[in-house]
């Protein structure tokens, strides 16, 4: 919850609130609030309201306010540490690491499982759950829309990365529940498309305003896109696991194309800001750290197809050269033996203070509009190739390369679409658009199963790529018997359990 402790700390807060909504519409607003966050207890809500009360000041909660901070440590979370830098951006072969290589091995830290099961449910989804019921009660659905949207997209993480989760009894601790049950994955999925099908509804882009949307600016046709864009993304996650579910759903969204993402311009991403604290969490890391390279699984694919995104995606060595990648899953010696400036850091695109965080764009529409012709059950009509190459260029628009480079990479036998195998075009071109969307990268390609030459480095902990990581420690010492609950449903809880959905 987003309250001050005092008067006087109030009116800071509420001066950079109008001072940071009003300079830009994608100013990130930072509020740093005091107060103990007991977590552990099965990922639920805590009483952050007695812990931050001050009896002297009437504390009404403002969604704008919370809408805004609800996205941004959403977004940071996402693109931070645990979560990509060492987490899908690494599994998926797009980043390795030139210093400190444990996760690269597949040794992850306690911590980044507790960090981003913690950051997830108490921050973000937290506040996401908080603006739904205020939008019921402040008769607002166009806030109750964003909030129903943000908690589906964010469930739809946490699944992806564990599996079955607590979902319909988290945020429950107010009522009670403080061990809360894991749902089975199909069942948080059903769930989860079920909130944002709701929300399609709730939409009126002539209706109430909302504010402190550091998104859309408020732009609720903006928000009916990703919504209906996440639904199609969503469904075709579950297209081999429950196809019932998910082929009415594909079909339903495809058949209204004016309701999806159109352009690159409806892409879902926070702008970030130059400065701190409003900048990329990339561009903060790297202000202290120099720990990740570009792949050299990644270098050597992209310069084998003459892919323009390669100049963008990399930077080439400091100490001069053509792009050179740092191979995954090595030793510390090794990895540092091969020269902080001998090496390729990350494009500038990417580490720059203002780079976007990308939650879904225009690419990943046409992807899977591609993937629904080729499957050939009438999910979808067009030309399937067509559709695949406008994919690539939609990707390729968004990171401003020439048109003619692009006319030039398209012709290519390489790159052309096999009509044979389209969850090899797809998933092999997927994997390149989705660079530096580590977890959708990494979802993707357990789902699809290309590039499928992606194998562990020799020091690897593993024989395959992880297709999950671990519930966090604290979940066994305060919810074990929900907890093995989930096991005996799931699987054992180690990174190789397949999920739900993938069946290949």
């Amino acid at each position: 919850m987003l309250y001050a402790t005092n008067p006087s700390q109030q009116s800071v807060i509420t001066s950079k609130i109008k001072y940071y909504m009003n300079i830009s519409k994608y100013r990130k607003l930072t509020l740093i609030v005091p107060f103990t966050l007991m977590l552990g207890l099965g990922a639920c809500e805590k009483d952050f309201e007695e812990l931050n009360t001050n009896p002297n000041v009437a504390e009404v909660p403002t969604p704008s306010f919370i809408l805004t901070n609800a996205l941004e440590s959403t977004i940071d979370r996402q693109f931070g540490v645990e979560a990509s830098m060492d987490g899908g951006d690494i599994i998926v072969q797009h980043m390795a690491k030139i210093q400190y290589p444990d996760e690269d091995a597949y040794f992850f830290r306690t911590t980044t499982y507790q960090n981003i099961w913690n950051g997830f449910y108490a921050q973000g989804l937290e506040d996401f759950n908080l603006i739904t019921k205020l939008g019921v009660e402040q008769k607002n659905p166009n806030y109750q829309a964003v909030g129903l949207i943000m908690r589906a997209y964010t469930f739809s993480l946490l699944t992806d990365i564990y599996g079955d989760i607590p979902y319909s009894d988290a945020l429950r601790a107010k009522e009670g529940v403080l061990q809360p049950k894991y749902d089975k994955q199909q069942d948080v999925y059903k769930g989860i498309l079920g909130e944002l099908k709701q929300a399609t509804t709730l939409i009126d882009p002539s209706g109430s305003d909302i504010s402190g949307d550091i998104l859309f600016d408020g732009d609720m046709t903006h928000w009916l896109k990703f919504a209906n864009s996440l639904r199609l993304r969503l469904a075709m996650r579950i297209i081999d696991a429950d196809p019932a579910t998910a082929e009415p759903i594909i079909k339903e969204v495809l058949a209204s194309p004016a309701t999806l993402f159109q352009s690159n311009a409806d892409n879902a991403q926070l702008v970030y800001r130059s400065a701190a604290p409003n900048n990329n969490p990339i561009n903060e890391n790297r202000k202290t750290r120099d720990d990740h390279r570009v792949s050299k699984t990644l270098v050597t694919k992209l310069t084998a197809l003459k892919d323009p995104r390669l100049a963008i995606y990399a930077e080439k060595p400091e100490a001069g050269g053509d792009y050179v990648g740092v191979p995954n899953g090595i030793d510390a010696e090794t990895a540092n033996g091969l020269g902080l400036s001998k090496t390729s850091r990350l494009g500038r695109y990417f580490t720059r203070g203002e780079a976007p965080g990308v939650l879904m764009t225009y690419a990943e529409v046409l992807f899977f509009k591609a993937e629904a012709i080729a499957r050939n059950r009438g999910l979808a009509t067009g030309d399937a190739a067509a559709t695949y190459n406008a994919a690539i260029r939609a990707s390729m628009e968004q990171f401003g390369i020439e048109p003619a480079a692009i006319t030039t990479y398209l012709a290519q036998p390489a790159v052309a679409y096999n009509a044979a195998n389209y969850k090899q075009s797809i998933g092999n071109q997927k994997w390149i658009a989705l660079f530096q969307q580590g977890l959708e990268a990494w979802s993707e390609y357990r789902r699809l199963d290309y590039p499928n030459d992606l194998k562990p480095g020799p020091e690897a902990a593993l024989t395959k790529l992880p297709t999950r990581l671990r519930y966090p420690g604290n979940e066994q010492s305060v919810n074990l018997a929900n907890y093995q609950a989930a096991v005996a449903n799931q699987g054992a809880d180690n990174l190789t359990t397949k999920l739900w959905w993938d069946k290949f």
